[in-house]
């Protein structure tokens, strides 16, 4: 069998995003790619009779883009954005109302299921802060820890140039078809702690050359890129960049490894390195 590389979501869209071209480079590279997705994304499903149902479809056609083996649920509900809690789906728990310990009792056995030798997750921030992200990161980190011999690396972005990046962005926002989708409370303030300081990133890939099955993982969702509001949603503005500056852009992605923060600035390639310790 294949060694195994899991890759732990909060939704469908998340392994696009931040580690679609690394997990595109890892099942490239030989190793069985596996997709785990905490919730179904039903608050980001507003379209279909089905909460969830559509984004599950999109997932799967993310996978195959990625050239994953295997999609899995784990089947708690979305808890939104907002700051309040929703009500059940079908008696699903919201993923931020489940004590980590259940939860991460579920996914190490998961993960001794599949095999996996590398994990993948998110930094402590969450990446920009949504709390089912956050749940994200602590399950997944308390999952690895009551499973030994798996490796976690965990998916972010350097914060100074994004932060610079939506500020200059909050200051445009008034100009036709730039930047609509803010909410009419944001403040680029709301972002001061979002993902990881450049310092601290451990694990800097180039993936450039797998920007095509990226990209056809993000634009399997579908869903995502609809207007909202009247306005723009995040997938839409990605998927509407031209492929130069998509290169630039997302052609790179980020990791931090726990306990080897601070060991020094991040290698190029080195998550395929790493991964190929498992072959």
């Amino acid at each position: 069998m294949r060694q195994t590389v899991v890759a732990v979501n909060a939704h469908p869209d998340d392994e696009a995003i931040l580690m679609g071209g690394t997990l595109a480079a890892l099942a490239d590279s030989g190793l069985r790619v596996v997709l785990v997705t905490l919730t179904r994304g039903e608050a980001g499903d507003a379209n279909t009779t089905e909460p969830g149902a559509r984004r599950m479809e999109e997932l799967r056609a993310s996978a195959r883009a990625l050239g994953a083996a295997r999609v899995l649920d784990l089947g708690y509900a979305d808890s939104g954005m907002g700051p309040g809690t929703l009500p059940p789906v079908s008696g699903r728990q919201r993923l931020h109302t489940v004590p980590v310990p259940h939860a991460a009792s579920r996914l190490a056995a998961l993960l001794r299921d599949q095999g996996a030798g590398l994990v993948l997750g998110y930094d402590a921030a969450g990446g920009y802060g949504h709390r089912d992200h956050v749940c994200v990161h602590r399950i997944t980190r308390a999952a690895v820890a009551l499973t030994p011999g798996v490796r976690l690396v965990e998916a972010t972005a350097p914060r100074e140039p994004i932060l610079r990046l939506v500020r200059a962005a909050y200051r445009l926002r008034s100009l036709p078809g730039l930047c609509r989708c803010f909410a009419p409370e944001f403040t680029p303030k709301q972002w001061a702690d979002s993902f990881t300081p450049s310092a601290d990133i451990t694990h800097r890939v180039d993936v450039r050359e797998f920007m095509a099955a990226k990209r056809g993982a993000l634009q399997a969702h579908a869903s995502q890129a609809q207007a909202v509001d009247g306005g723009s949603s995040t997938m839409a503005t990605v998927l509407a960049l031209p492929a130069r500056v998509s290169g630039l852009v997302l052609g790179r992605e980020f990791f931090v490894e726990p306990g080897r923060i601070g060991a020094g600035p991040p290698r190029p390639q080195a998550l395929q390195d790493l991964a190929a310790e498992l072959v």
